[in-house]
């Protein structure tokens, strides 16, 4: 949890929006300082007065700022955060009626924040019109999930509207895990997801690393819409790509 600057008012930022942390850091090649700066997208709402959350994996020595701010960084210290109008991601309200959703690893956390706008209680000129949501969020195992505990919750209280479904491709003999194994791949939404033949009533959301986008969507970087997704019959119109 981060504090603002002016502790009585909220972050006021827009939904699926990310924000740019920098930090100086020591590069142990150069011994010396270096800038380094990472996006994070927040998972607290703007109802949040004073302060904002984000959801961070500790990578440890793979990682350099995310070991910054899980592990180094103390409370009371301080860290440059900055909003840029191209870190906007899609904005709420959404207009469609059904959301499909897939994310990987920390992919999760613009999804969350997506989630609040629609699962949420903001303000009525936030609040979308959407009727049902099914999430497929892809982890190595259920050590690896983030936002485990929030996403449950949000289940159990909007089971007629929202569902999440964990896939371990990763998770150990033993643990009682029953749920879907393996990748994300076309079975499983077209098991979980409206039809593309539903049209401007469906949208597909994607966040993840970049072989989930190529398998599933095609690249970020470009609008046509490839991979399984296309397969299955979903356009450009019909998935966007965080």
């Amino acid at each position: 949890r981060f504090g603002l600057p002016n502790s009585e008012k909220p972050m006021d930022l827009t939904t699926c929006a990310c924000l740019l942390a920098n930090a100086k850091l020591m590069d142990r090649e150069k011994e010396e300082l270096v800038d380094v700066t990472r996006p994070y997208t927040p998972i607290s709402t703007n109802e949040q007065v004073g302060c904002f959350d984000l959801l961070i994996k500790d990578y440890g020595e793979h990682g350099w700022m995310s070991k910054y701010l899980c592990e180094e960084l103390e409370v009371g210290g301080t860290v440059e955060f900055k909003h840029i109008d191209f870190n906007v991601k899609i904005p709420a309200p959404f207009k469609h009626k059904k959301i499909g959703m897939i994310a990987g690893g920390t992919g999760i956390t613009p999804i969350i924040q997506a989630l609040h706008a629609v699962l949420g209680t903001g303000p009525d000129d936030q609040k979308s019109s959407t009727e049902s949501i099914a999430l497929l969020y892809g982890s190595r195992s259920s050590d690896d999930i983030l936002g485990g505990e929030m996403l449950s919750s949000w289940a159990k209280d909007h089971e007629s509207k929202f569902t999440c479904v964990d896939v371990l491709s990763n998770e150990p003999e033993g643990t009682g895990y029953e749920g879907e194994t393996g990748f994300i791949d076309k079975a499983k939404i077209q098991k979980y997801f409206p039809p593309a033949s539903e049209g401007e009533d469906v949208i597909i959301f994607v966040c993840g690393p970049p072989i989930m986008y190529k398998l599933l969507c095609g690249p970020r970087d470009t609008k046509e819409v490839t991979g399984v997704l296309g397969e299955l019959g979903y356009t450009s119109e019909q998935v966007f790509k965080f």
